[in-house]
């Protein structure tokens, strides 16, 4: 697998674009569209928050065939419980793109991002859709990554390139993310497009199982939202030998899949609202994969571990009070504890250890927590980042 230059437009056959119509005051992008050249396979995983927002119902009902072609963004109002108006708003969205660009309504994928609550404008709207589509380029894909932003501070894109069957396929991906951020989904959209030959059953497999290893990997804040989706269009324009459940090119590009999912994941986690660091929370030793999740999940999760990261106070404590109410099989007697290459506890027992070497450990932009349970030979990675005193700053007038 071989990292190369750009995003969402890198694979074969894709065009993107992201303008400013109006719906952010601050004058910033905030309507982005892509678009495949030809009907794509698609799938998609939704968040797990009951008040599922229009945009994301619209989606899962578009992508029932498993084909899609296009895919319009919004930020800056989420259409999120807004009734029936809301769902006139989304399905007006994938009409208006599917007029300017000459395809099927429900080929068209559909996603919003931004405060709950709020009409959408749906003059401005549909103004930066027909601007947008006149601005598709293969060169488009940083300025969409840079209209679906709301409070990030950096843009979220990647792209590789694997060999499946003797054919170059190409991978892009955009996400945004940077506040309610949590395992199952977290304020996140994350699209991905290939050219890859796949069929639909296998793409949706293979998204579910990268997204269960790394966007369901991350916590900021512990809240989950009502927009959270992450969506792959494969255009098949690579010309590979097509990927099925019984191929045996689909563990390779599951790889590559959850590779670029776990990138975009960590930069979700690094740019967390206030963040200072991004933590890695590695579990191993457990008896089961689930257990090891678990475990990452809870300590990255915890709010008192992110505030003593961000303190740089070596409370591993509070590492092993969440490890202990995780739901993860533990034995309290086994488990030891690192602060990076640190030893601090063993066998759950505290151990005397040079603090002032903690605290450097702890003064790193990136921090690494080890906990080994010694049961077992399954192990996970969990990241997010520390709790600071911004973030409720940024939080406590989001709306206003």
């Amino acid at each position: 697998m071989k990292y190369i230059k750009g995003g969402i437009t890198a694979p074969q056959g894709f065009k993107a674009a992201g303008v400013a119509c109006g719906i952010r005051k601050s004058g910033k992008k905030d309507l982005a569209l892509v678009y495949s050249q030809v009907p794509a396979q698609g799938a998609a995983v939704y968040t797990l928050n009951k008040f599922q927002a229009a945009p994301l119902q619209i989606t899962r009902e578009h992508l029932q065939d498993g084909i899609a072609q296009a895919i319009v963004v919004n930020s800056g109002v989420a259409n999120a419980c807004m009734g029936e108006q809301g769902l006139k708003s989304a399905k007006e969205m994938a009409q208006v793109a599917a007029e300017a660009l000459q395809i099927k309504t429900e080929d068209v994928v559909v996603a919003s991002t931004g405060v709950i609550g709020v009409p959408l404008p749906m003059d401005l709207v549909t103004k930066g859709i027909k601007e947008a589509s006149k601005a598709l380029s293969s060169d488009g894909g940083t300025d969409a990554a840079e209209a679906i932003m709301t409070t990030d501070l950096i843009v979220k894109e990647v792209a590789c390139e694997v060999e499946i069957g003797g054919k170059t396929v190409t991978i892009g991906a955009m996400a945004k993310g940077s506040g309610m951020i949590h395992p199952n989904m977290a304020t996140m959209l994350g699209f991905i497009t290939t050219d890859a030959n796949i069929e639909s059953k296998c793409l949706q497999k293979v998204l579910q199982s990268a997204t269960d290893a790394s966007f369901n990997m991350i916590s900021v804040d512990g809240d989950t939202s009502t927009n959270d989706m992450v969506v792959i269009l494969a255009n098949g324009l690579a010309g590979n030998p097509k990927i099925t459940m019984e191929s045996e090119h689909l563990q390779e590009f599951e790889r590559a899949i959850t590779d670029i999912c776990t990138i975009l994941a960590k930069k979700i986690a690094q740019d967390g609202e206030g963040a200072t660091k991004l933590i890695e929370v590695e579990v191993t030793g457990a008896l089961s994969l689930e257990d090891a999740r678990k475990g990452a999940r809870a300590i990255c999760s915890s709010n008192l571990v992110k505030t003593a990261i961000f303190g740089e106070d070596a409370n591993w404590g509070r590492i092993v009070t969440a490890l202990g109410y995780s739901g993860a099989q533990v034995d309290p007697l086994k488990v030891d504890v690192y602060l990076g290459d640190l030893l601090v506890a063993q066998k759950g027992t505290g151990l005397y250890f040079d603090e002032e070497k903690a605290r450097e450990i702890l003064k790193q932009k990136e921090v690494k927590l080890k906990v080994d349970l010694n049961l077992g030979s399954a192990e996970a990675k969990a990241w997010g980042c520390d709790l600071s005193y911004d973030y409720v700053k940024i939080n406590a007038d989001y709306r206003t």
